[in-house]
């Protein structure tokens, strides 16, 4: 597989994707071209999930919350969903994956520590898959 592109996408582009798009660049480097977007984008980064990323020396200040389109489904070859819902364009021979996952909205630093440990174990499978 050639250099695989992923979009990970959640509603508002400022939780769940943000530390997915932030866990696969600093994991895969730039073996993968990362993207993100949400289906109704937020007006930045969720602050508990910033800081817990912070924690682990990954910065998110530049993030700008995008909206989720059909021209950015298009070009990418994995899309990972984590609760965008039936918003979600599907196009054939793509590769789709719906992650389970609590969203970090209104929740305390805590809480968003175990969503991203789990988003990272996700990560960690995801990059396993592909054959870099």
């Amino acid at each position: 597989m050639s250099k695989p592109v992923v979009l990970f996408a959640c509603v508002h582009n400022s939780g769940r994707s943000v530390a997915a798009a932030a866990l696969t660049r600093h994991l895969a480097g730039d073996r993968v071209d990362v993207r993100s977007a949400g289906s109704a984008p937020g007006s930045g980064v969720n602050p508990a999930v910033a800081q817990v990323l912070a924690e682990r020396g990954l910065s998110v200040d530049g993030h700008v919350p995008t909206l989720l389109t059909y021209d950015l489904v298009e070009g990418v070859d994995v899309v990972v969903t984590m609760g965008c819902g039936e918003t979600c364009p599907v196009f054939p021979g793509k590769r789709y994956e719906d992650w389970e996952l609590d969203d970090p909205a209104g929740q305390d630093v805590a809480v968003a520590r175990g969503i991203v440990d789990a988003i990272e174990v996700h990560v960690r499978a995801l990059l396993a898959s592909f054959d870099m």
